[in-house]
């Protein structure tokens, strides 16, 4: 099984704007200001989304390039995870050349996103393993779990991508994560050697988290899925809910300590 960071932090999404929270990072720098943040806080990677000149999601190539180098300048040790998620916009064949032209270390791959086109999905998977980007595969239910299996029967998906993100709660419809919702995944998931996270929506994200944590899973947080406390009031910036998680890692572990650093002014 191939190393991978136990706390990522999503900090911005492909649909949450400053109306939602004013200290969301849009720009290139406000996202390298948040990795640095987050990074001293206790985050070992970033999940990055990218947005255009109008700040709509994007997968532009050139745009991924630029915020990663801005990363890498703030937060040189940072792992950076780029998404492929189509948010309404792209289809499979366009997920694909986003990853040719990018070739990053590390990206998210929705499995129904990729069921749209079983084909391209097959180029895009056997492109990743031979470019060496380690895959980690976006799960919605746990019925998601039948087509991976069945995915890698076929060899559509390469032996050894085995990374997987299961998602509580939803965006659309809005529905709030439950922790409970963590047994069903797990159960579907049993004996089959997987590297799995979990993400969630709403302000019951740090409990679904904490339930990851002491089933042995790593964890994800920040804006994309949730902008506030547990309290349900809202969160100052994404640095605060990492520096809440690492709390609960504290309860399992040994973790470096790490400073609380707002993520840039607003």
């Amino acid at each position: 099984m191939t190393e991978f960071p136990l706390l990522t932090v999503a900090p911005n999404g492909a649909r949450r704007g400053p109306l939602d929270h004013p200290l969301l990072p849009i720009m290139t720098e406000q996202i390298a200001a948040t990795a640095k943040a987050c990074f001293t806080a206790g985050a070992g990677q970033i999940h990055l989304h990218v947005r255009n000149a109008h700040g709509g999601h994007s997968l532009d190539a050139g745009r991924y390039k630029a915020a990663m180098d801005a990363i890498v300048q703030e937060a040189p040790q940072m792992a950076i995870q780029v998404t492929t998620e189509f948010a309404g916009k792209y289809d499979v064949a366009a997920q694909y050349a986003c990853l040719q032209a990018v070739v990053p270390a590390a990206a998210s791959v929705a499995l129904r996103e990729m069921a749209r086109d079983p084909a391209m999905a097959a180029r895009l998977y056997a492109f990743a393993a031979e470019a060496g980007i380690q895959v980690q595969h976006i799960l919605y239910a746990p019925t998601d779990l039948d087509l991976l299996a069945d995915w890698q029967r076929q060899e559509i998906i390469p032996t050894g991508l085995n990374s997987v993100l299961f998602v509580l709660g939803s965006y659309h419809p809005a529905r709030l994560a439950d922790p409970a919702e963590l047994s069903g995944f797990l159960r579907a998931a049993g004996g089959r050697g997987l590297e799995w996270s979990v993400c969630a929506f709403g302000h019951t994200e740090l409990a679904c988290a904490k339930a990851a944590l002491l089933a042995g899973g790593g964890i994800r947080v920040g804006f994309e899925n949730n902008i506030h406390l547990p309290n349900g009031q809202l969160a100052r910036d994404n640095a605060q809910n990492v520096v809440l998680a690492r709390a609960f890692m504290n309860e399992i572990q040994q973790p470096r300590e790490a400073p609380y650093e707002p993520c840039f002014s607003a």
